[in-house]
């Protein structure tokens, strides 16, 4: 290397090397008066200095090693480099170098602390002005990186040209690129504590290319103008607990193809169109989506995601998701999305090894690899990967307005044996299996939430028996507004599964879920997770014959709608879809062109309808003065049925979990005189044959079941009837 400058040389050399944390000591201006300039442009044919404001050229730059040119301007002007490259191309742009730092020392500190959940307000690539030019600031966590550089198609994704400038202590690298902005495609290439080097996606990206490219793409900083004050204004209220909570939950990449293109996604707008009036014509509540950060396989349905601040490009851009949530509003209908903190794929671009170092992962693959997924878990342990995490949640619900995070995966969160054998954990600090840092980071976000994010809920995937799922952080809870009740599914399946004849033996496993039904504040799912790999669509666990099918899909549905926990029912389970979900297929609408198919349809709103209105059916779920058993031990007949109350009328639900109906079965009431069935799942509008109580039967003043009235029935076979008392809403 000449130039007949020693410390020029070695930062020269260094810098090639990856070995310069710093190439402000070496680039860009350096002096006052008469200010030296040196850029690094390998493969440019001259470059010179132009004033920034009168464009008279400064001075041109000399060639003084391969790539590297230098020279003297007057100082006190700003300028800007123009490079001449090969077949006459003239380039101009401001000398990155001659710009001062990104990122202020209060963003630096909380950042370290774990306690910024502004992030992506402020790191990634932020479009910003700087010294009265236009550019975007990069900057990006990697505290053992040699070298980190911002690379893409402005600089023609070569890593020498743009190094950062390293920030430490808090091992962030940044650096201000003029003349970029919203558009650009990036990524950060990172010379590893290992030697190591890689192009990796952003971290912080909110926006991405569409999979399977893996660039991340600078996006304008959020300016969106709402229209959902109204739905804000009373959202605490439609996601409390004595509200009726009923959730569609949706694969925004398969519930319905475009007309004549299979291959190809609804973007947000189109499901704007169409998902959002079927989900309010069919009744529900709120629209619960499959993972909708970048994820780089579409086979793992969003549960692998690599960009936790990026809506999937495959979809639209970020401001076609917030209209999407904005339409929702302004239909009453509540946003929820499935949120994975627990772990990331191992694709290279990612996070994996992120500086050359387990950085955002546990080293320890006793600690750091799910055997299940082969995915890595994340250390929450270390405060700027939970903080990091914790400023994802804050970014959906608070820039985006979504009303709730489902958080995916959390019993293998808490444990650190979570499916793992004898010697294949690392037990906590106490000796024990518990996951303490998981368990602190789960509090710690749902306090936040609770704080900053008023009227949003938060809900728990969590299958064990973890106390205090939902209870409050100050009483001894993880603080979750909700958990889902994958025991009540689980029971309730295996019973509905079973051939009717043997259901007699089975019985507990309808009862026993109320054993514990109000120790959490549940939610009754029915997902995708039971509707995928060989499992069989809902309407095909169902046994015998084609009628019994759709007979027992209706009284299990009618079960559903009826216990006790707010609903959750993913989508094409209401068409009684006879194949299991297909994520690279559109939901099988054709199948409403058939009557029993259509039936199933109109049962689900109707039933939809019917908890919406009765007081009784949804607002004491979590109460157990809501609830009474009126019978649960008749096995010989597989009959149950209990009351439902509330402010209003109760609601007496009655099934009969076999192909025999009964007539003159006498039920215990607590009203005398008239009710009316207010639902028969054995109408011939649901596909059944009519087989009820002509509308209503009148009780009399025959005690029976604890209740001081009594009424005979015919319960229709394999079929659930709704009464409500006379003179009551409808």
């Amino acid at each position: 290397m000449s130039g007949g400058n020693t410390s020029f040389d070695a930062a020269a050399a260094m810098l090639l090397e990856g070995r310069l944390d710093d190439p402000f000591a070496l680039l860009g201006p350096h002096g006052s008066d008469a200010r030296v300039v040196r850029t690094f442009q390998p493969g440019a044919d001259s470059v010179c200095v132009i004033s920034a404001d009168t464009g008279d050229e400064l001075g041109t730059l000399e060639q003084v090693a391969p790539g590297f040119f230098a020279g003297e301007i007057p100082g006190g002007t700003p300028y800007v480099l123009r490079m001449v490259w090969p077949a006459g191309i003239v380039q101009e742009t401001e000398d990155p170098y001659s710009f001062g730092l990104v990122l202020g020392d209060l963003d630096l500190y909380l950042f370290s602390e774990g306690r910024h959940l502004d992030l992506a307000s402020v790191m990634g690539a932020q479009p910003m002005v700087m010294d009265g030019v236009a550019g975007v600031g990069f900057s990006v966590w990697a505290p053992n990186a040699r070298r980190v550089s911002v690379v893409g198609d402005f600089n023609s994704w070569d890593g020498r040209r743009h190094p950062m400038r390293h920030r430490q202590p808090a091992g962030i690298w940044e650096l201000f690129v003029p003349r970029l902005g919203p558009g650009d495609r990036y990524k950060f290439e990172i010379i590893g504590a290992d030697g190591s080097r890689s192009q990796k996606a952003d971290p912080m990206a909110r926006q991405t290319e569409p999979p399977p490219a893996t660039a991340s793409v600078v996006a304008a900083r959020p300016d969106f103008i709402w229209h959902d004050a109204d739905w804000k204004d009373e959202r605490a209220r439609r996601q409390s607990g004595d509200a009726p909570i009923s959730i569609y939950e949706v694969h925004a990449g398969s519930w319905m193809k475009p007309d004549g293109d299979g291959d190809r996604a609804l973007d947000w707008r189109e499901l704007a169109e169409r998902l959002i009036p079927y989900v309010a014509e069919m009744g529900f509540t709120h629209v619960e989506l499959l993972p909708i950060m970048e994820h780089p396989f579409g086979g793992s349905w969003g549960y692998q995601p690599l960009s936790q601040f990026a809506p999937s490009a495959r979809f639209g851009r970020p401001q076609d998701f917030a209209g999407f949530v904005d339409a929702c509003h302004r239909e009453g209908i509540g946003v929820i999305l499935d949120w994975v903190p627990a772990h990331f794929p191992t694709d290279a671009h990612g996070l994996a090894r992120f500086d050359g170092t387990h950085l955002y992962e546990h080293a320890d693959p006793r600690e750091g690899f799910h055997q299940d997924w082969n995915t890595l878990i994340y250390n929450l342990g270390r405060r700027e990967v939970s903080g990091f995490l914790l400023a994802s949640a804050i970014w959906w619900l608070e820039v985006f307005h979504v009303d709730g995070l489902r958080v995916d995966a959390v019993a293998s969160m808490l444990y650190r044996d979570y499916s793992r054998k004898a010697g294949e954990w690392v037990a906590n600090v106490n000796g024990g299996r518990e996951n303490l840092e998981s368990v602190d980071f789960l509090k710690r976000m749902n306090a936040i939430v609770a704080e900053r994010c008023p009227g949003a809920v938060t809900i728990a995937e969590e299958s064990t028996a973890w106390p205090g799922v939902s209870a409050p952080v100050d009483q001894g809870g993880l603080g979750f507004s909700y958990k889902w009740n994958m025991g009540w599914m689980h029971d309730t399946l295996h019973y509905i599964e079973r051939d009717p004849l043997y259901r007699k033996w089975h019985a507990g496993d309808l009862t026993f879920p109320m054993v514990y039904a109000y120790s959490e504040s549940y939610i009754l799912p029915i997902s995708h997770d039971e509707v995928v790999h060989g499992k069989g669509s809902l309407w095909n666990k169902m046994p015998g014959d084609r009628w019994r099918k759709f007979a027992n899909l209706r009284l299990y549905l009618a079960l559903l709608w009826t216990h006790p926990g707010r609903k959750l029912l993913f989508m094409g389970s209401e068409l009684g879809m006879e194949t299991e979900w297909n994520h690279d297929q559109s939901l099988p609408w054709h199948l409403l062109d058939k009557p029993e198919h259509a039936a199933i349809q109109m049962l689900v709103r109707d039933l939809n309808r019917l908890y919406r209105n009765e007081p009784a059916l949804h607002q004491k779920d979590s109460d157990p003065t809501g609830f009474r058993w009126l019978i649960a031990d008749d096995s010989d007949n597989s009959v149950f049925a209990f009351v439902r109350s509330g402010d209003g009328a109760p609601v007496v639900v009655v099934l009969n979990m076999t192909p025999q109906p009964h007539e003159s079965y006498r039920i215990g009431l607590p009203g005398p005189g008239q009710w009316h069935e207010i639902l028969n799942s054995d109408a011939a509008r649901y596909g059944g044959v009519n087989i009820g109580n002509g509308g209503a039967v009148v009780a009399d003043d025959q005690p029976l079941h604890g209740q001081p009235f009594s009424a005979e029935l015919t319960l229709p076979p394999l079929g659930a009837i709704l009464l409500r008392h006379q003179g009551t809403r409808t």
